[in-house]
C-alpha cells in the first residue's frame, strides 16, 4: 500500500477497480490508506475479459510446452477469432469455463482436486509448507519409486487394452506394498502426477463433450513452472490421443487484474486505441534450465512485472492481407535458429555504443543526455544477455522484437528518436539531388526509364543504418553516391525477379491505387521511392505511402514523411 500510495498518479478519478479475494479482504485497508473508493468487480467476468484481452492484443501470448523439444516453448500467433475456447483455471480447486464470445461464457464444471490439494497433501507428506519448495522437490523426484505401474502388475504392457508398461496403474500404489521410507522428492512428484492426470482427464472429457480443441490453462497452480506444464501437457496428450492441445499463457497471473482495469477503461471508449506489450518494463518468461540464472525463480509468478503501452489509434489487420490469421511478419524465428540468433544478438550488441552516441547527439542541449544514454545502454545490454539465455522470454524472438525492445528502452530514458539528427542530415543531402535525378530520368525512353526507376528502388534500399557496412560508409562519407549504389546492383536475374511481368502490366491501363510501404529516410525515400511515386501519379494512379508511426533505426516516420513530401512538392509540380 505504501508503494502504491507513493506512485499513485494524481487523477480526477477517486475510484479503483479491484477483483479477487483481496478486493474483499483488503477493501477497508485500501480505502483508508489510498483515500480511494474500491469498486469490487466479480472475479470470473474479469478473468475472462483479461484472457480475451491478452489473446487478442499480445503477440505470442499463448504457447505449447514440450519438455524435451528444442525449443521447448512454441508460441501461437495472435488470431482475430479466438472463440470458442476452454479456460481451465487451476487455483485451490479447478474451474472449467467455456468461452463463446467476448461476453458470453459459462462455468461448465470443475473439481475440488486442484492446487490447494497438491499444496495440502504435499505439506502433510513432506512437511514442506511452501508451495514453490514443493514444486522444486517434485522436479527432483522419480514418481516410479512410489507409483504402481502397469508393468509392476503384468510384467510389461497390457497390449489387449493398449496400455504401455510405464503407464501409472495406481498413484502411490507402491506405498502400500513396499516396506520402505519414500523420499520427499518422489512423493511430491507422484502427487503432482496424480493431480495433473486427474485435471487432464477431466479437461479432455469436457473438451470432447463441447467439441473444443483450444484449451488454455491458468491459475496459481501453473505460473510457468516447467514441471507443472509438462505433467499437464502429458496428461492432455494421453487422454485426448493428441486431439486436444494444452496451451499456456505468458501473462496468466494478470488476467483478473487486466479484466478489472478494462472494466474501468470501458468508460473511456477503448475502441479508439490499442495496447502493446512494453518489453523494457516487463520481465521475461523464466528459463526452464536450473543452471541458467538460478535465482530468477525466487518469485512465484511467470512474469515478475507486466507493462503495457497504450497506442493512440486502433490497430486493425491490413485489409489486403490474403489471410490475416496465418500472416507472420517475420522471416526468421530466432528462438529456433541458433546461428541466426547468435548473429543478430551480436549485431545489436556491436551497434549499441553507436546508438547511445546518436541518442546523445539527438539532444545536444540536454545536460543529462549522456547519463541517460549510459543507463539505456546498460539496460538494453542486460536485455540482450537475458535473451541469449532465454530467447523465448517475450515469445518468439525476431529481429523485429529486438528492435521493439530497444525502442522501449530508449523511450524509458527519454530518447524518442536517436536517429532524428541523422535523418535530417540524410534528407537535406538527398533533397539537393532530387531535381537532378528527375531531369536525368526524364531524358530516358519509356522502357529505359521504367528500368531505371526499379533500379532506383533497389539501390535506395541499400541506404539503411541497420546494415553495419552501410552505416560505416554513411558515417565517413554521407554523400556516398546514389549512382554508385546503382552501379553495384547485382545483374539480372535478381533473387526475386518479376520485372518482365511488371513491364507488361504497365503497358496496360493505369493502376487505380498503389500502396507503398516506405523504409529508410534520405536517399531511399527521396531518390528511390519518390521518383517511382511521381511516375505512378503521372499515369493517373492514386498513391498511398505507409510509414511507421514511431521510429525504428533510420526509418522515415509518418510525421517526417509529411515534411519531406511538402519539400518535394515545392520543387516538383507533379508531386503537388
Amino acid at each position: 500500500m505504501d508503494f502504491i500510495k507513493d506512485h499513485l498518479v494524481n487523477t480526477e478519478t477517486k475510484v479503483i477497480k479491484a477483483t479477487g479475494g483481496g478486493a474483499y479482504k483488503f477493501k477497508d485497508l485500501i480505502e483508508k490508506k489510498l483515500g480511494l473508493k474500491v469498486d469490487k468487480e466479480d472475479e470470473m467476468p474479469c478473468l475472462i475479459k483479461g484472457c480475451n484481452f491478452v489473446l487478442k492484443n499480445i503477440p505470442h501470448e499463448a504457447f505449447v510446452y514440450v519438455k524435451h523439444a528444442d525449443p521447448e516453448f512454441r508460441f501461437q500467433t495472435t488470431h482475430p477469432n479466438i472463440f470458442p475456447y476452454l479456460l481451465v483455471n487451476i487455483g485451490s480447486g479447478v474451474s472449467i469455463v467455456k468461452v463463446e464470445t467476448e461476453d458470453k461464457f459459462e462455468r461448465i464444471g470443475g473439481s475440488s482436486i486442484g492446487g490447494g490439494t497438491f499444496w495440502g497433501l504435499g505439506a502433510l507428506l513432506t512437511k514442506t509448507k511452501k508451495f514453490d519448495e514443493l514444486l522444486q522437490l517434485a522436479a527432483k523426484g522419480q514418481h516410479t519409486n512410489v507409483d504402481m505401474l502397469v508393468k509392476d502388475i503384468y510384467g510389461g504392457a497390457y497390449q489387449i487394452l493398449g496400455l504401455t508398461g510405464n503407464l501409472i496403474a495406481s498413484s502411490f500404489g507402491k506405498s502400500a506394498t513396499v516396506d520402505k521410507e519414500f523420499s520427499k522428492e518422489d512423493m511430491a512428484k507422484s502427487l503432482l502426477h496424480m493431480i495433473s492426470n486427474d485435471i487432464g482427464q477431466l479437461t479432455c472429457l469436457y473438451a470432447k463433450q463441447y467439441n473444443l480443441s483450444q484449451v488454455y490453462f491458468g491459475g496459481f497452480f501453473i505460473r510457468g513452472h516447467p514441471v507443472t506444464m509438462h505433467t499437464i501437457t502429458y496428461s492432455i496428450n494421453f487422454f485426448s490421443k493428441g486431439e486436444v492441445q494444452a496451451l499456456f499463457l505468458r501473462h496468466e497471473g494478470y488476467l483478473g487484474a487486466i479484466g478489472a482495469f478494462l472494466k474501468g477503461a470501458e468508460e473511456d471508449n477503448p475502441n479508439l486505441y490499442s495496447w502493446g506489450e512494453n518489453y523494457a518494463g516487463s520481465s521475461g518468461l523464466m528459463s526452464t534450465s536450473p543452471d541458467v540464472f538460478p535465482m530468477q525463480r525466487s518469485r512465484s509468478g511467470t512474469f515478475d512485472m507486466l507493462e503495457m503501452d497504450r497506442l493512440e489509434r486502433q490497430l486493425v489487420n491490413l485489409p489486403l492481407l490474403f489471410d490475416p490469421s496465418s500472416y507472420v511478419p517475420d522471416t526468421v524465428d530466432l528462438t529456433e535458429d541458433a546461428m541466426a540468433r547468435e548473429y543478430w544478438l551480436t549485431c545489436f550488441e556491436d551497434a549499441l555504443e553507436g546508438v547511445a552516441k546518436r541518442a546523445i547527439a539527438s539532444q545536444p542541449d540536454a545536460k543529462d543526455a549522456a547519463d541517460r544514454a549510459e543507463k539505456f545502454q546498460q539496460k538494453y545490454w542486460n536485455k540482450l544477455q537475458t535473451l541469449r539465455h532465454q530467447p523465448f522470454a517475450y515469445g518468439s524472438l525476431t529481429v523485429r522484437s529486438l528492435l521493439d525492445t530497444r525502442e522501449h528502452c530508449l523511450n524509458e530514458f527519454n530518447f524518442p528518436d536517436p536517429y532524428s539528427k541523422v535523418k535530417q542530415k540524410e534528407n537535406d543531402i538527398a533533397l539537393k539531388y532530387y531535381q537532378k535525378a528527375i531531369r536525368s530520368l526524364d531524358t530516358l525512353g519509356w522502357e529505359e526509364k521504367q528500368f531505371a526507376l526499379v533500379k532506383g528502388l533497389l539501390a535506395g534500399n541499400v541506404f539503411d543504418w541497420g546494415a553495419k557496412a552501410v552505416s560505416e560508409v554513411l558515417e565517413s562519407d554521407p554523400e556516398f553516391g546514389f549512382e554508385e549504389a546503382k552501379k553495384k546492383l547485382q545483374a539480372r536475374p535478381w533473387l526475386v525477379d518479376t520485372y518482365a511481368a511488371w513491364i507488361e502490366r504497365l503497358k496496360g491501363p493505369p493502376h487505380k491505387c498503389a500502396l507503398i510501404f516506405v523504409d529508410n529516410s534520405g536517399i531511399d525515400i527521396i531518390l528511390g521511392i519518390f521518383p517511382f511515386v511521381r511516375e505512378l501519379l503521372s499515369r493517373g494512379t492514386e498513391v498511398i505511402l505507409a510509414c511507421n508511426s514511431g521510429p525504428a533505426l533510420n526509418d522515415v516516420t509518418y510525421n517526417e514523411s509529411l515534411i519531406v513530401t511538402e519539400r518535394i512538392a515545392d520543387m516538383d509540380t507533379i508531386m503537388q
